[in-house]
């Protein structure tokens, strides 16, 4: 089986057919023992070719963080920016306030009640302990003397419920900030809050969140990044948009591979690996790899895994493709 390096690769086929026991059982199984992880890999006689990139990342929908105080902008490490702007303000400055005092992690601004999460357990018993909103902060994180301290009008609480859309109009001038916050809108996450907490994120949403942070880094050696199901609850218009942003990672030379089941998305890949028939026993055939355009249109590879008459996928590929060419 054949990734090319460089391009997007879509691994297309029905639920239980095996995409994910290749993806992330072997293949990113077997590239992260390559590069010194620890994985337990499904049996395969080799994995070649690992010498043309320098790392391998699976981007799946697990957490992103376990603490209620985790959220987008403490991920993308667009905060500590934010902090830093609230504490050059005058009135900081003048109450020798630092940025730590803005942060959710340390004592000395956070609210000590629930400890800069907003929110508070109470105990019932012999019941499942309830969360209400902190009664001493009033779910706003900070002690008084913090939440005083404003920066265009606006505490650090008002600013953690701004979206990220309004946040980088708030921004603007900020550079440092708004590079930051423009790789969340880049990958489709425009709409979140800046202090929603991760645990509250989808996994379609967590996938976009882990790729808004591929983004930023400037080391281009050239990585193979792997991803299960980014479209989850996505609109077609937001396909678009996540395309583009993962068109941006092979621009700079690494290796996409995606597994998915929206045909849309499928429709925008250079190269298409199909596995099935069906799932469980059906599945596990490889029926086709190579150019998305041959798969469509070709009448034949050369190769002798072309398999497409057993697949359910390509003429449903190919009906919407001829839609959207009408």
């Amino acid at each position: 089986m054949r990734f090319p390096v460089g391009l997007m690769i879509g691994i297309a086929g029905a639920s239980g057919s095996g995409k994910s026991s290749l993806v992330a059982d072997t293949l990113y199984a077997h590239a992260a023992r390559h590069f010194g992880a620890t994985a337990e890999a499904a049996q395969c006689e080799a994995v070649e070719g690992l010498q043309f990139v320098d790392g391998v990342e699976l981007v799946d929908q697990r957490p992103v963080g376990r603490s209620s105080r985790s959220n987008p902008v403490t991920y993308i490490k667009a905060y500590d920016g934010i902090r830093r702007l609230f504490a050059a303000t005058p009135p900081a400055r003048e109450l020798g306030i630092t940025p730590g005092a803005f942060s959710f992690n340390v004592d000395g601004g956070r609210c000590p009640a629930c400890k800069g999460t907003g929110d508070t357990e109470v105990d019932m018993q012999f019941m499942a302990p309830i969360v209400v909103t902190c009664d001493q902060c009033a779910g706003r994180r900070f002690q008084p003397h913090i939440l005083n301290i404003r920066y265009r009008g606006r505490n650090i609480s008002e600013v953690l419920d701004l979206t990220v859309e309004e946040a980088l109009s708030v921004f603007a001038d900020a550079r440092a900030v708004v590079n930051r916050l423009q790789l969340l809108s880049t990958a489709g996450l425009g709409y979140l809050r800046l202090g929603q907490p991760t645990a509250t994120l989808s996994g379609g949403e967590v996938q976009r969140l882990k790729l808004a942070a591929l983004l930023g880094p400037k080391d281009e050696r050239p990585r193979l990044l792997i991803f299960d199901e980014p479209t989850t609850g996505l609109h077609l218009a937001d396909i678009d948009v996540l395309v583009t942003t993962l068109r941006r990672l092979t621009e700079r030379g690494h290796t996409v591979v995606v597994v998915e089941h929206s045909l849309e998305f499928l429709l925008t890949v250079d190269w298409i690996i199909d596995l099935g028939p069906g799932g469980g026993p059906q599945g596990g055939l490889l029926l086709y790899q190579g150019p998305l355009e041959q798969y469509l249109h070709g009448d034949g590879t050369g190769d002798e895994t072309d398999n497409r008459s057993l697949s359910p996928t390509a003429p449903l590929l190919r009906q919407l493709d001829g839609n959207l060419a009408d």
